[in-house]
């Protein structure tokens, strides 16, 4: 155990406990004061983040509304709309619907629009229109009072997508930074689900990946998804986070044209957390371990597993079926 923390199952704020508490939320933590009336103060004190508002969890600020006039949330960033404009994709959030048609239509001239509602996960809720009288039929089904709690992302559609991840954790005294993939696999029902991630991770901050030999694409992937961290962690008053993840597409638009850009964020534990610290329990049992190769692995089976992973569940899970996670370690070697 990296903390050396004992496991008290679910928090109980009736109970008096005897020694500091570290918390692994399901989820982002809403809301400053609440966080620290938990005791929950800083990145040591728990394995996520806290935001000060709930919509700065969501994929929904990754995008500037399309006008200086348009409705958005109490606590809204003009700032961050800013600072990430050169690491995104050309897109629009949008709290009504006048302002996600306003947005796709301009959107529509550059090609393929898509529309992604922010609380989807791994690409639920999401839907590509190529036309108006698509995007009319889209905006039609929108229920007015959840997009003006939730809003709307509208961005360009890429095809031949490459999806990399690139993250960061800290747990104690320890701070490791990654890039890498993810893989698909097929569940039960047939449909092509997360499978996975395959991760290169080092000690330190983004800048010790910079220093691996890299191809050029990586190279951007991890540029933008550091830019993307640092105006969050900027823009978004006493925010804070010890476990960042973020998703960057890189793919071909309509015009023909390569694009790259972050999609999205995770602040929360996620898929590729099983081997972030995997990563981390091998940097601490090996003071001579500067980088490694961690992964993840989810199938829909209880089939046996290589020798050496880490099993983490394997069993029945009353919303996939039979199912088996690892995580796997592998030394590191530059390409």
């Amino acid at each position: 155990m990296i903390k050396g923390y004992d496991f008290a199952e679910e928090f109980d704020p009736a109970h008096r406990y005897s020694g500091p508490l570290y918390f692994v939320p399901n989820d982002t933590l809403v809301g400053i004061a609440q966080a620290q009336a938990l005791g929950i103060k800083n990145e040591q004190d728990l394995f996520g983040s806290v935001v000060p508002f709930a919509f700065a969890a969501t994929k929904v600020i990754t995008h500037p509304p399309p006008d200086t006039d348009s409705r958005s949330p109490e606590g809204w960033s003009p700032e961050f709309g800013n600072r990430v404009l050169d690491v995104v994709l050309p897109g629009y959030s949008a709290f009504t619907t006048r302002d996600a048609r306003i947005a796709a239509v301009r959107l529509l001239a550059l090609g393929r629009v898509r529309i992604k509602h922010p609380a989807g996960i791994g690409g639920s809720g999401q839907s590509v229109v190529d036309d108006e009288r698509a995007l009319d039929a889209q905006l039609h089904s929108l229920d007015d009072d959840t997009l003006l709690r939730d809003g709307l992302v509208l961005e360009q559609d890429l095809t031949k997508v490459v999806t990399h991840s690139v993250g960061q954790v800290c747990v104690g005294d320890m701070r490791a930074s990654y890039f890498g993939v993810q893989r698909l696999t097929t569940n039960h029902h047939g449909e092509q689900v997360y499978g996975g991630s395959d991760l290169t991770i080092a000690r330190g901050d983004f800048d010790r990946l910079m220093e691996l030999v890299l191809a050029p694409e990586v190279e951007i992937a991890i540029a933008q998804a550091r830019g993307y961290h640092t105006a969050a962690m900027t823009s978004f008053r006493g925010m804070f986070a010890s476990r960042c993840n973020y998703d960057v597409a890189q793919g071909v638009d309509s015009s023909g044209q390569w694009r790259s850009g972050v999609l999205e964020q995770s602040w929360r534990m996620g898929g590729a957390s099983a081997a972030e610290m995997a990563a981390l329990e091998a940097f601490r049992a090996d003071a001579s371990l500067d980088v490694g190769r961690a992964s993840t692995t989810e199938v829909y089976s209880t089939d046996s597993v290589p020798a050496d992973a880490v099993v983490y569940f394997r069993g029945v899970d009353e919303h996939a079926g039979a199912m088996t996670k690892y995580a796997h370690i592998e030394p590191y070697a530059n390409p």
